[in-house]
């Protein structure tokens, strides 16, 4: 009599999905020929044409074959699996191809100018008869380093806290609040710039400058930091706040000496992703930093250049200099934006095996 025969509950080894082997991997391969081949054939006796069709076709047929194979070799149930697997692979291959030779191009265009006087000089003697590699973004670089200073200012502390007030908190105001800040993500830019344009421009009478510049990147850097503050916040164990009150500590006194560091590592993440979503707007600094070729160190006077409105003035410009410049200069501002989300994901992932553990 076997344990199943007796009642006896039998604790069964997990079934996990196999990985591709070299007998998958061959099935795999005997699919995607046959298809190349059936199609082929399809195509010199029917009126079908055409690159891409032939690419659709073939692959439908691939999945087709594949499956027919794999469940004739293993079952129905792995069939099923494996063709997921393809399908969901596909997919991440179609994102990531156009991703690559999008940032390839760029990589390709921008080195053309790219020199070390692009970061120490600037455009106020350049001409239009100038090379590529004569004169640099300087200014707009030290633009986008201070709009985006000014931007971090206003909207962490404020984000953070709104954040703590939704998920510590919580009622029927959070709720407005929390429903308010997804609306605000998705505003677009340019309502931003409009709207600091006509209160600090034209009513304050302020002019353009980085200040205004690094207000309308404010409006739209809150509501980011606010909702990946909120969903690290979240992350912190109930635990931890039922001990600190259970020891008498006040509410408030529980939110910043443990709630606030046990999320640190998030919260900073959600600045540094708050950072990258702001950093290659353009629109927003038509209507408030306005542009300039020489550098302006300061933000509350006069109009500031910035990267993303080095790019658009240098591609307005006629003759090839000028857009070799904006190339290298779409090349820094892609690089500090990956390099800004890449340490979102390190800080990130530390974050949560810190949670795990």
């Amino acid at each position: 009599m076997t344990a199943l025969d007796s009642g006896v509950p039998v604790s069964l080894p997990p079934r996990r999905p196999r990985r591709f082997g070299a007998k998958e991997v061959q099935q795999a391969a005997t699919a995607a020929g046959a298809s190349v081949l059936g199609v082929a054939a399809l195509f010199a006796v029917t009126p079908l044409s055409g690159a891409l069709g032939f690419v659709i076709v073939a692959y439908v047929g691939f999945l087709a074959v594949y499956g027919v194979v794999a469940a004739r070799a293993d079952g129905e149930l792995a069939a099923r699996d494996r063709l997921a697997r393809v399908m969901v692979a596909t997919a991440a291959l179609a994102t990531f191809i156009p991703l690559l030779f999008v940032l390839g191009y760029v990589l390709t265009k921008g080195l053309e100018a790219l020199s070390a006087s692009f970061f120490s000089e600037t455009l106020e003697a350049v001409g239009p008869l100038d090379p590529a590699t004569t004169g640099g973004a300087r200014h707009a670089l030290i633009g986008t380093l201070e709009q985006v200073a000014i931007a971090t200012v206003l909207s962490v502390p404020l984000g953070v806290m709104t954040a703590v007030y939704i998920n510590e908190y919580g009622g029927q105001l959070a709720r407005i609040v929390r429903f308010l800040v997804d609306a605000m993500s998705g505003i677009p830019s340019i309502v931003a710039g409009l709207f600091i344009f006509t209160f600090w421009v034209l009513q304050l009478g302020r002019g353009f400058s980085g200040m205004a510049a690094g207000l309308a990147l404010a409006v739209l850097m809150l509501p980011t930091v606010t909702r990946t503050s909120e969903e690290m916040l979240k992350l912190v164990p109930g635990g931890l706040r039922e001990a600190s009150l259970a020891l008498g500590a006040p509410e408030w006194r529980t939110v910043m000496r443990v709630v606030l560091p046990a999320a640190r590592t998030g919260l900073i993440t959600a600045v540094v992703l708050g950072i990258a979503r702001v950093a290659g707007e353009t629109a927003p600094l038509l209507l408030t930093a306005f542009g300039s070729d020489s550098v302006n160190t300061d933000p509350l006077n006069e109009p500031q250049s910035a990267l993303p409105l080095f790019i658009y003035q240098q591609i307005r410009n006629p003759g090839e200099a000028p857009i070799a410049r904006a190339w290298t200069g779409a090349l820094v501002l892609v690089v500090m934006v990956l390099a800004l989300f890449t340490l979102a994901r390190v800080l990130g992932t530390g974050r949560r095996k810190a949670t795990d553990g």
